[in-house]
Order: structure tokens, then C-alpha cells, then sequence
């Protein structure tokens, strides 16, 4: 049975790796799961690339109560970014993947630089594309970047993987009675306001009729089910 995504970037956030319990900047224990879903997927074929946020370590835009420049604030997120990325290619490179981090920060002794052409050879060759420091511009999100990145090396969704199964008509955690989406469009998410990922994300996805794919990244095998077709998560798209 061939998958039914050929290529995806996986957009996974930074608080994320720090765990349940957030006792950990980074838990070793998420890394390794990551990994073997990740595995699983590239076991079979797909080509994968990565943006991860850097909340766990620091956000940008919080920094106002310090005084920082927003600017610099969000320089140092995208940083945060990179460290995240060294951290996810160091634990695929210990269970046997071959990996590339780029950066759209330039830090030659750390990570390639974003080249596009570079990242899609790449990717054709197995390896897997971690995208680190967002777009490399202040003011745009991680979401942004991950839907620029998945656009450019013309991946067939962006698979956003949470700690929920899905698109919920309110937060599942704090209202009982949330209903899940299994499919919505574009515009169906906008007007419910339902903030699967900030606006110019979504407006470039909804513009390039990228699907985005909300999903539990913490329930295993679940990665591998959603690549070979099974109805995991919610489907965003036209």
C-alpha cells in the first residue's frame, strides 16, 4: 500500500518537547517518541520536512513586559528555533535517519542555509529537512514559516501535530462539550475563528491550496496512519 502524501512538512510546536509536565526545557523522552513516529513514516517512503517552534526556550512575542525590542525579541525566538532543531536532528540521527538543518538566520558552523533548490534535493534524497529560525524576518510566527517552507519545496500538506486529535468548535479541555471537525474549509475555520494557526498563515495556505492536517502527535502511530490515508485528525482545505 503506497502513502497518500508523498512529501509533508510536519510543523510541531516548541512547547511540545518539554513534556506533560514541563519539567524539562527539552525531555529527552518526547525526542525519542518523536523520532520513532518520524521513522515510521520515512520507513515507508515519504519525504519529511520540519519547522519547529521555540516557545519551550523563549517567545518573542512576550517579550514586551522586559523591555526588549519586539525586533530582537523575536530574533532571539528565532534562535530558540535553531536549538530546538539541533535538538529533533540530534535524536533522528541516533535512531539511523540522515538529516539537513537550514537556518534563515545565517550561522554557517550550525546549519545550512535556507536554499530551496538545496532543501528539495535533499528531501529527494531521503534526508530529512529540518527548517529552523522561521522565516528569518521579525513578525511572522513558526506557523508562517512552516507554511512558506512546505510552499517552497512543494510538499503535498503541512501536518501540524498537537496534544489534541484534532479541530474542536471550542477548547476541548476546557468545554466538555466541543465537537471535533473531521474536514473543514479554509473560510469555515476563519469565520468560526477557530485559530488553527495565525492568519497569514492560513490566508497563504488557503492561497496556495496547501491542506493542513490537525493531529495528535503524542498518540503513537499515529503519524504513520494519517500518511497512508486513515481519517486521523482534521482536514483543513478548499
Amino acid at each position: 500500500m503506497q502513502p497518500k502524501y508523498k512529501r509533508i512538512l510536519l510543523k510541531l510546536s516548541g512547547e511540545s518537547l518539554s513534556g506533560a509536565d514541563k519539567r524539562n526545557i527539552i525531555d529527552s523522552d518526547v525526542l525519542q517518541q518523536y523520532a520513532k513516529e518520524i521513522k515510521s513514516v520515512i520507513d515507508v517512503g515519504v519525504e519529511v520536512a520540519i519547522v519547529i517552534g521555540g516557545g519551550n526556550i523563549f517567545r518573542g512575542a512576550s517579550v514586551e513586559k522586559t523591555g526588549i525590542d519586539r525586533v530582537q525579541g523575536d530574533q532571539m525566538g528565532m534562535l530558540a528555533t535553531v536549538i530546538n532543531g539541533m535538538a529533533i536532528q540530534g535524536s533522528l540521527e541516533k535512531n539511523g535517519m540522515f538529516t539537513r538543518l537550514m537556518s534563515a538566520i545565517k550561522m554557517e558552523q550550525v546549519a545550512e542555509p535556507v536554499i530551496r533548490r538545496r532543501a528539495v534535493r535533499h528531501l529527494e534524497k531521503g534526508r530529512i529537512v529540518i527548517f529552523g529560525a522561521g522565516t528569518g524576518n521579525p513578525y511572522f510566527t513558526t506557523d508562517s514559516a512552516g507554511v512558506l517552507r512546505a510552499i517552497e519545496v512543494n510538499a503535498d500538506a503541512i501536518l501540524k501535530g498537537t496534544r489534541v486529535d484534532g479541530v474542536y468548535s471550542a477548547d476541548p479541555e476546557k468545554d466538555p462539550n466541543a465537537t471535533r471537525y473531521e474536514q473543514i474549509s479554509y473560510d469555515e475555520a476563519i469565520n468560526k475563528n477557530l485559530k488553527i494557526m495565525d492568519l497569514t498563515a492560513f490566508a497563504q495556505a488557503k492561497e496556495n491550496n496547501l491542506p493542513i492536517i490537525v493531529f495528535d502527535m503524542n498518540k503513537e502511530g499515529n503519524l504513520l496512519r494519517l500518511v497512508m490515508g486513515e481519517p486521523v485528525g482534521t482536514l483543513v482545505t478548499k
